[in-house]
């Protein structure tokens, strides 16, 4: 009998400690999807209009990756989703002052949130994490201090533009701290 209890614990645990640490979509997708999302970026600054330079006001969180890179499989995975729903919304804002076409806007989106979803989809339903108050908070003052004071310009969504870009990248590092964890 104890055996048995024995067995149907170690089995249960492996295969919940497999479940979340794999991700084949993860393992696959996601470094391409990044390359992706960063071209369309590029893309978007090579379809601007003269745009004068504008001091960011708004202070990148690096202290934000520093803990989460300390922290387990499901809070780095949480956090990426995080980044990539908090950059997809700030897309979804006006951007009609950028000089950037409207389907690559749309490409960009589709792919941001298709990389959320199929990362959300790897935390597993058994982990519902709460989202990074302080991540929420500077994605807020993107929104308000660059993007609102700015009447949504153009200057204003080239600072979204390189914002996004970093984040992007700090995300696909993380992601591949993942990838060799596993």
């Amino acid at each position: 009998m104890i055996s048995r209890v024995f067995f149907a614990c170690l089995f249960l645990g492996l295969v919940t400690a497999g479940s979340s640490l794999s991700c084949r979509w993860m393992d696959h997708k996601f470094k391409q999807h990044n390359e992706e999302t960063l071209n369309l970026l590029d893309t978007m600054a090579n379809n601007s209009t003269n745009i004068t330079e504008v001091e960011v006001t708004v202070a990148f969180p690096n202290h934000l990756y520093h803990q989460v890179s300390k922290s387990s499989v499901e809070d780095k995975l949480a956090f990426t989703v995080q980044i990539l729903e908090e950059v997809a919304a700030l897309f979804e804002e006006d951007h009609s002052a950028a000089s950037w076409e409207d389907g690559t806007v749309r490409n960009f989106l589709n792919i941001v949130n298709k990389q959320a979803e199929e990362l959300h989809s790897c935390i597993g339903s058994h982990s519902h994490k709460k989202k990074t108050t302080k991540l929420r908070m500077y994605f807020k003052r993107l929104s308000h201090h660059i993007l609102k004071e700015m009447g949504h310009s153009a200057e204003a969504w080239e600072v979204i533009r390189k914002e996004a870009k970093a984040h992007l990248m700090r995300a696909e590092q993380l992601a591949s701290s993942l990838h060799t964890a596993n």
